[in-house]
């Protein structure tokens, strides 16, 4: 079973920064897509990057020039770094893998901005 690790979380300040990572449990190149999803109390679990195997990337409207997604390969971890952060992206953060024919799911990970 994969397993994916999630860090990074935490509290900041309005315009402050910070960094997830997600470490998979095994090499990333077995997916076409990484990235990840972010949910909201009483709202869906939207996409906010992703990031293909061949390096295409795909960003959420509203975080477009603010976050970052990279990878890792020779670690197997995905990165979202995350500047400028707004109280709106208070969520709880969720890293995934796809294969294609299967989605795998982290834990998740807090992330809080104060105003």
């Amino acid at each position: 079973q994969v397993q994916l690790v999630e860090s990074g979380g935490g509290l900041v300040q309005a315009g402050g920064s910070l960094r997830l990572s997600c470490a998979a449990s095994e090499n990333i190149f077995n997916f076409n897509t990484m990235g990840w999803y972010r949910q909201a109390p009483g709202k869906q679990r939207d996409l906010v990057a992703g990031i293909t195997s061949g390096g295409i990337i795909n960003y959420k409207d509203s975080v477009k020039g603010r976050f970052t997604i990279s990878r890792d390969n020779a670690k197997n971890t995905v990165y979202l770094q995350m500047n400028s952060l707004k109280p709106e992206d208070t969520a709880v953060y969720y890293c995934y893998a796809s294969t294609g024919a299967r989605v795998f799911w982290g834990q998740g990970t807090q992330v809080t901005v104060s105003s």
